[in-house]
């Protein structure tokens, strides 16, 4: 099984090389055909990699195996959360294509391949990341999936908004990306190797930790939270969703942002969780303030937008908070409850930006306030919106609740207060999406000369507006939805999840499997009322979608100047190491 590792990135890479050389040869079809045969048997093969993970493998690729227990090769890991990250990132991949089944204009015969190419280029760049055993070539995957992503964003070239959206999102995560290179360096030089479990070794054989492990420390942790989109890392974030084509936006959120969680977890597990590293209390207090600031932050921001994909995109800001609240509590409980989180967010999120494709392909606009009552005929459609939005809240037995409340248990107190409020402010906003958009439930919403952008005006990304709803826009979101729920209930499938992050995580220390409690059950029911509720209040009472003085600020913040952006990454970066230093100066 070990020697199959390499098939989940080579496969992809190859599959898109044929493409790009078979592109003159080849119909639309065809391609469209192949890519989905790659992806899909890349996918399947993660999955039976996944069932055969426990004991974990390891392949050394070409061969280049330790000498005197010195390295310099590329290693994969196959454990459960790497395979399971890879296993997603391929279902999600072959979901999109799907969904984008015909999708763009036909493009020149010569260009038949090219977004199927790039859309198996960025499946290889998520999967290599996922199983990156060192971690200079988890920084070639990071770089591999973010530049195809910034191709994939700037699809549309013609479109000053779209070049804008795709350079920032460039420019801000290249920085993050050199950030994690300057500190690969820095622990290369302190230790010689490379291999996230060895650095471990190198740094606890070194003795406690000292400004050097620190620097690198806030170094690499600044580029993986840039990819997760925490603040003050975010920004790129709603605009590259406002301009990306929507099958791009269901990666986006449905797993490369969850890439960046993970890659947090990943690197302070194996590198920097020993007693040469940082200390678990200065970890846990950086987490813990990123994620709260974060989850305030993120729905704040999304209950008063009114572009629909910058709506979704800014709940995927606040849920990256809750991801990082979870992990920040430092227990298999909370490890638990983020990866069934993710799983959950994951088929939801994708399904509702699939779901806000079709309203742009059929009208034209992604603007709540334009988009006012017009979509009632979208019946099918406005059913899975309501359906995502309440997954989104916490309602059982979803994926998303379950683990949002195996996550509130395991933070306890004020944190399960704040999960609560922040989850009812984003899937209460989206509800209110769907009752007013395609329900034409409440008066208009109100207009306003302060939103920077208003979904308007956007061309269809199916070259003109469509009729009739094709049947892989429908089936496509309709299966995520049913994936998110399977997550929830499926038998035996929230042990396994436990048990291969247990495993990996946690040296192997066994918990209890994840499962419904009664309080959990409450809370999630709780959660669902109210964020109905609010979305009932802001129908009936259009003046609660009037942004106050304060978020009007907040809301400024978002610029779309990268100048302005990459100085809020510096301050991010200072922010990192003024959270982590007291553990360095009381050593």
């Amino acid at each position: 099984m070990n020697d199959l590792l390499p098939l989940l990135v080579a496969v992809p890479i190859l599959g898109a090389a044929l493409l790009v050389v078979g592109s003159r040869r080849m119909s639309r079809p065809v391609a469209e055909l192949a890519a989905c045969t790659v992806s899909g048997g890349t996918a399947g093969l993660a999955i039976v990699l996944l069932l055969n993970s426990s004991p974990p493998m390891t392949e050394w690729v070409g061969g280049w195996t330790p000498v005197n227990g010195e390295s310099v090769g590329i290693v994969l890991t196959g454990d459960g959360p790497g395979l399971g990250m890879a296993a997603l990132a391929s279902l999600l991949t072959l979901a999109a294509m799907v969904y984008s089944w015909h999708y763009f204009d036909e493009p020149p015969r010569r260009h038949a391949g090219s977004f199927p190419a790039l859309m198996l280029l960025f499946q290889a760049g998520m999967c290599g990341f996922a199983l990156a055993g060192d971690l200079f070539n988890l920084f070639v995957w990071f770089e591999l999936m973010s530049v195809v992503a910034y191709a994939l964003t700037g699809t549309r070239v013609e479109d000053p908004k779209v070049v804008q959206g795709a350079l920032t999102f460039a420019v801000v995560t290249s920085l993050g990306a050199y950030a994690v290179l300057m500190g690969i360096g820095m622990l290369y030089a302190r230790t010689g190797e490379l291999a996230l479990t060895q650095i471990g070794r190198g740094l606890d054989a070194h003795g406690g930790p000292d400004a050097l492990t620190l620097a690198a420390f806030v170094l690499i942790l600044t580029g993986l939270l840039v990819k997760s989109a925490a603040v003050p890392f975010h920004f790129w974030l709603p605009d590259a969703h406002a301009v990306a084509p929507t099958p791009v936006c269901m990666l986006l959120s449905g797993v490369m942002v969850e890439l960046g969680t993970y890659g947090v977890w990943r690197v302070y597990g194996t590198v920097f969780s020993g007693p040469g590293g940082v200390p678990d209390d200065d970890f846990r207090r950086v987490l813990l303030v990123l994620g709260v600031l974060t989850a305030v932050v993120g729905a704040v921001m999304c209950w008063y937008q009114r572009h629909i994909k910058r709506l979704l995109a800014c709940s995927t800001v606040a849920h990256t908070g809750l991801f990082l609240i979870g992990i920040g509590v430092l227990t298999p409980e909370g490890d638990d409850g983020v990866a069934l989180y993710v799983l959950g967010h994951a088929g939801v999120k994708a399904a509702l930006f699939a779901c806000t494709g079709v309203l742009l392909d059929r009208y034209g606009s992604v603007d709540e306030r334009a988009l006012h009552g017009r979509a009632r005929e979208l019946r099918p459609v406005a059913v899975m919106y309501v359906i995502g939005a309440l997954a989104l809240a916490g309602l059982p037995p979803f994926g998303t609740a379950l683990g949002k409340a195996v996550t509130e248990e395991a933070v306890g107190g004020p944190l399960t207060v704040l999960m609560v409020a922040a989850t009812v402010l984003t899937a209460g906003a989206v509800l209110r999406v769907a009752a007013g958009v395609f329900f034409g439930l409440g008066p208009e919403p109100p207009g306003s000369d302060t939103y920077e952008t208003t979904g308007t005006g956007e061309e269809p990304e199916t070259g003109s507006r469509i009729s009739r709803v094709p049947d892989t826009m429908t089936a496509v979101p309709a299966v995520l939805l049913a994936a998110a729920l399977a997550v929830g209930v499926a038998p035996g499938f929230a042990g396994l999840v436990s048990h291969g992050v247990s495993e990996s995580g946690s040296g192997g220390l066994v918990v209890s499997a994840p499962h419904w409690t009664p309080h959990g059950v409450l809370l999630g029911l709780a959660s669902t009322l109210l964020a109905t509720g609010l979305a009932a209040l802001a129908v009936t009472r259009p003046a609660l979608l009037t942004a106050p003085d304060w978020t009007q600020s907040l809301r400024r913040l978002q610029s779309g100047h990268v100048g302005d952006y990459v100085a809020w990454l510096l301050v991010g970066a200072v922010l990192l190491g003024a959270l982590a230093l007291p553990g360095v100066t009381g050593s």
